[in-house]
């Protein structure tokens, strides 16, 4: 395992992570908003022990650069994307993910770069577009719920809104309080300004879905009230080769709230390509 680094198109530092084999197909792992790399938990390792996992700390989060203004191009986000492929040498074969709103960065990569360098994308509990009436953009009630408090600079105010989520980026069960707890002080440790530029834009990839050549997974939980479900099947329907599997009554978080499911379906989809 291999933490590096790679400075993007405008200058913003982006930091990842590598595991599992060097020559193994590579897995890029885009975290969703107010997330980290770390998010995956045991799923990425899992994944690692088949193929080369690049788990990416997205701009504003983690490890890498905050810029002060920027999160509202797409042309960065994708950039971003594009500089740790080139990096690591990835010219082609990888599988993109994205959970939540790495959704959107890594529809904005394929708008802006194409699938020359991608084999495959699974999105996961995931949105391609954002924007208010754009379509497949629509917000879950918690999300509305936790809005405006998750970007409060009053640690109080923003740590009781961001217990609006509950466990819905965990699933039910005791045993998810670690993991719980890892997501909870990552929302928190993100910038509070980071976490509102990255509602404040507006794209629609619904062209690029339209148009892309390569399969595409959806997978999403049906009680997702963070990112509704609608969104997921908003993606399977544009795509002209889609693969889906819909979760019944399962929330956000759906590589940890069953971490081997999650795995075998990832695992199946990337085999087949």
């Amino acid at each position: 395992m291999a933490i590096r680094d790679v400075v993007s198109a405008d200058g913003t530092n982006i930091v990842y992570r590598v595991s599992g084999p060097a020559h193994g197909r590579p897995l890029v792992l885009l975290h969703g908003w107010s997330a980290n790399l770390r998010c995956w938990g045991g799923a990425a390792d899992d994944l690692a022990a088949h193929m080369r996992v690049v788990a990416v700390d997205l701009r504003g989060h983690g490890y890498s650069d905050a810029p002060a203004a920027g999160y509202d191009d797409p042309k960065n986000w994708a950039a971003d994307v594009a500089a740790v492929l080139a990096a690591e040498g990835i010219a082609s074969e990888a599988v993109l993910l994205g959970w939540s709103y790495g959704g959107i960065v890594l529809t904005d990569y394929l708008t802006a770069y194409g699938t020359g360098a991608v084999a495959g994308v699974v999105y996961t509990g995931s949105m391609a577009n954002i924007g208010p009436g754009v379509p497949g953009a629509a917000t879950g009630s918690m999300m509305r719920e936790a809005i405006p408090g998750v970007f409060e600079e009053s640690a109080g105010r923003a740590v009781r809104a961001f217990g609006v989520f509950g466990n819905a980026n965990t699933g039910p069960g005791a045993d998810k309080g670690p993991d719980a707890q890892r997501l909870f002080g990552a929302s928190l440790a993100t910038p509070p300004a980071v976490r509102k530029a990255l509602f404040y834009r507006t794209v629609d990839n619904t062209e690029t879905l339209r148009t892309l050549d390569v399969p595409v997974l959806v997978l999403h939980g049906t009680a997702d009230r963070v990112v509704p479900v609608d969104n997921g099947r908003y993606i399977a329907e544009a795509v002209p080769d889609a693969r889906v599997s819909f979760w019944e009554d399962a929330q956000h978080g759906l590589f940890i709230e069953d971490r081997s499911r999650f795995v075998a379906e990832v695992r199946a989809f990337i085999e087949s390509l």
